[in-house]
Parts: C-alpha cells; structure tokens; sequence
C-alpha cells in the first residue's frame, strides 16, 4: 500500500505531544491540520477520534513519543483510527522516537524497546515512518516498513554559519556521537575533536581528554540529544579548562530531564541550540537557549512523500 500512488489531498493530523511544531508544519504547507479529538476518561484512559472523512487520503500524523508513555500510546490510537476510517496510506511522522536508547540486548533479560515500539507501530496499521535522527542508525532496520531517516544537521549547521565563527572545532561528546560530529564538520568546514571518557575504577571521577585541538578556538559540541546534561556539562569544562574560546552545544532532542535546566544554566557554555522535536515548556527554557524549528524541514519531507518524489534531497 505504501508504494501505490496516492492522489487525494493529504490529511495532516497531530496528537497533543507537540501540537505547536504540527501547527507549523501546517502552516508552512499551507493547509489545516485536521480536526481531532483527544480526550481521557475519568480512569485516564485515552480516547481519540478522526473528525472528518479521511477515506482514500494520504494521512501524516505528527507525534513524537518521549514519556510518560501516553505519547506512544496517543500515537497508535491515532494510526488505528485513521486506519479504520480507510486511509489509503497512513505515514506517522516521529520527530522523536522514544526508546531508541533500548536498541540491543546488552545485559541479561532486558528488553528491546527500540524494536518492540516499532513492532506496535507496525501493527497498528502504519505504512511508512519519518523520524529525525535516530539514536542509533540501526533503528530503521526494526522496521518492516519503509522509514525515512532525516537529520538536522542542516538547521543546525545553516545557525552556526550564521554566527560566522573564527576556525571553529566540532566536538564529539563521546565515541558514539563521532560520526554525527563528523559530518556536521564537514559541512561547516571545520575541524574535528573527540572527547575520551574514562573510569579508572567503580565510584571514581571520570578522567576526561581531549583528542583535538581546541586552545584559543570557539568549540560546538553535538549530540542528538540532551537528556540530563551531565556528560555535557563535564565537557563543558573540560574545554574550558584547555583553553577553548568559546563553548556552544547543539543537539536535535531538547529532553532536559532532572537536573539538566540547572546544570546548563550554571556551565560555561555560551549557547545551547536545539531544535523543536520536543514541545518546550517554560519551566525547561532558561536564558542561553536557542529553539531553532524543524518545520520547514518536516513540511518538505511531507510533500515529497504525499507527490511520491524522494526525499534524499533534503540531505543536500
């Protein structure tokens, strides 16, 4: 199904995650977001409702699934009621896939989440999924339905040049966001640092270093996302202390759990610059953020997607 031409006009529908980027996405393609009913009983649970004729449409629901896990939950109400209002194709739109982190079997009796939610999405009745930079890349192989994987490099990169920034360093927070790091270097044309992170034993301070060189030049530390902001504020000073000029971080995810709104606020990081997967509300907002939007990237994959064309061009 998600290979036959769709010719209706598309249904852009959201869940309550992020209702404000979905209003933009709408916006910037010109077009209503469909009427939807989302309510809970007096128990809590959930209840949604399609309010006008999706029949034969092309249907894109927009819902990234952080916790609690009502978000998920929202989002496979969403696709089986567009699924049983006959949808010619249902795409869910995922600006945020939530248990990525839980992509393998790295101790004994664990669960893989990663796999199990894109088991539930599939069964739900999705015929396609758009995410936006995956924790990990192997993600989109636990699909069995065809996943396109974007990036927000571009946002992110088309700030930075912005700023025009002297000979500027892109650091790599740790082995697993080298690759991320690369390329975002190679866009800027700038040089390429990695931080080594060690524990010399249990309960022991790790001992940081720096392989690169960061003395007298602004530095951008990227990761896909920020959780609680730990490892990022210990990069933070690990810079600092080796004479960096000037530290920004960006990432695409905004989570700021626990502690990370104060431990970003008190680092020497000159700017945290994320992008609007995730809805921000005041209290996680403090002076040095920058929200850049992904609408216009999103918007673009969607009208790609709805007119069959591909969308490797947004990767340009």
């Amino acid at each position: 199904m998600a290979d036959q031409p769709v010719s209706a006009p598309l249904l852009l529908a959201s869940g309550t995650a992020n209702r404000p980027l979905a209003e933009e996405i709408a916006s910037t393609l010109e077009i209503s977001l469909a009427d939807v009913t989302v309510r809970r009983f007096a128990d809590g649970e959930i209840f949604v409702r399609l309010n006008q004729n999706a029949r034969g449409r092309d249907v894109f629901i927009v819902q990234p699934t952080p916790p609690p896990a009502d978000n998920l939950m929202e989002l496979l109400l969403l696709i089986d009621a567009a699924k049983r209002a006959s949808a010619a194709r249902i795409t869910a739109i995922v600006p945020y896939y939530g248990y990525a982190r839980q992509d393998r079997k790295d101790q004994p009796r664990v669960a893989i989440g990663g796999k199990l939610v894109a088991n539930l999405l599939t069964a739900a009745g999705t015929d396609k999924l758009l995410g936006m930079d995956f924790h990990t890349h192997q993600i989109q192989g636990f699909f069995d339905i065809p996943v396109d994987h974007l990036y927000a490099a571009p946002v992110l990169t088309g700030y930075f040049r912005s700023l025009e920034l002297d000979n500027p360093v892109v650091v790599a927070p740790d082995v697993g966001a080298a690759k991320m790091a690369r390329g975002f270097a190679r866009r800027m044309d700038a040089t390429f640092a990695i931080i080594d992170k060690r524990r010399p034993s249990p309960n022991v301070a790790e001992v940081m270093q720096v392989v690169g060189e960061v003395d007298g030049r602004p530095c951008i530390i990227v990761d896909d996302m920020i959780d609680t902001a730990g490892t990022l504020e210990s990069v933070v000073n690990a810079l600092t202390d080796r004479g960096a000029a000037e530290v920004y971080a960006a990432a695409t995810h905004a989570i700021f759990s626990g502690p990370a709104v104060e431990r970003l606020s008190r680092a020497p990081v000159k700017e945290v610059v994320v992008t609007n997967t995730l809805h921000l509300p005041p209290e996680k907002r403090f002076a040095k953020l920058r929200v850049l939007s992904i609408a216009e990237l999103l918007a673009r994959a969607i009208r790609y997607t709805h007119s069959n064309e591909s969308v490797s061009q947004l990767f340009d």
